[in-house]
């Protein structure tokens, strides 16, 4: 709901309160009159004015509000068919230039056709992650059983042209856990990408460890200050100020964990920080 509707909806509601009070009240001192003040109509005349105050609430603003929910609603159909359209554009452009590199064999064109599939790539996650923000506003978020070692592989090859030289160290047990999948894959990332941006330019290395529950992200690199442990999980706080990014991946990271029943805490040492998960909730035993 925008601004502009958010105060109109306020100031329209807060009429419609203030006419049911006084419609109320008149109708308190009307039953007073008529039946007077004592204890056997008190309860009698607090009821009726009540229930006659709820359902004129109800009869007013239902036909008041319906038009505003109403174009939220068209909007939010709008919004749905739209990204449903999107998708197809984006995998035809992807089936085909998988279906070119095969018959290409020019180097130059064979770069432009790269340029061609990492925008598409692109696009495609820009995709996913509006489609994912969108329906965790508007529609319920799916909760499913998935598994810890697939959707850490899943990031890990999102990540394979990213890491450069940095070593990379998994020791996963395949565990199956029951959360929002898009959202653990999206802050799984997020702490992936973190490990990358601040780790050593020379002998990186990262290691993605589960053992008792917990899920571990060491990266090897500077010591996270201790004064900034309270606030590594602020929005827009960025502890080196000469990194890209504008602070939002730890923030979206600790709101996923805190609505997940993800207990998150920081570990700093001499040579890095490790990142550790409890994941206790949302392992499924069965």
């Amino acid at each position: 709901m925008s601004y502009n509707k958010k105060t109109n909806f306020l100031i329209t509601n807060a009429i419609i309160v203030l006419f049911v009070l006084l419609l109320s009240l008149f109708v308190n001192y009307y039953l007073t009159s008529l039946l007077g003040f004592n204890r056997e109509t008190y309860l009698v005349i607090t009821l009726s004015v009540l229930i006659f105050g709820l359902i004129l609430y109800l009869l007013l603003s239902k036909s008041i509000f319906e038009p505003i929910f109403k174009s939220d609603e068209n909007l939010q159909k709008t919004v749905k068919e739209t990204l449903h359209e999107l998708n197809i554009p984006i995998s035809t452009i992807k089936l085909n230039t998988q279906m070119l590199e095969k018959k290409i064999s020019d180097e130059k064109a064979l770069t432009r056709l790269n340029r061609i599939k990492l925008a598409s790539n692109e696009l495609l996650k820009l995709y996913e992650d509006m489609e994912y923000h969108i329906k965790k506003e508007i529609d319920r978020v799916d909760i499913i059983n998935f598994s810890l070692k697939e959707v850490i592989e899943y990031s890990l090859d999102k990540f394979a042209d990213l890491k450069n030289n940095i070593k990379i160290e998994v020791d996963i047990q395949d565990v199956t856990l029951n959360s929002d999948r898009n959202g653990f894959q999206k802050m799984l990332d997020n702490l992936i990408s973190n490990a990358l941006k601040y780790n050593l330019k020379e002998n990186g290395l990262i290691k993605i460890v589960y053992k008792n529950k917990n899920l571990t992200i060491f990266n090897k690199g500077k010591e996270i200050d201790t004064k900034n442990l309270f606030m590594i999980f602020d929005k827009f706080f960025q502890e080196d100020k000469t990194k890209e990014g504008f602070g939002l991946g730890l923030f979206m990271v600790k709101e996923f964990c805190d609505k997940n029943k993800i207990a998150i805490k920081i570990e700093p040492t001499k040579d890095g920080n490790s990142f550790i998960l409890s994941l206790k909730n949302i392992i499924d035993d069965k």
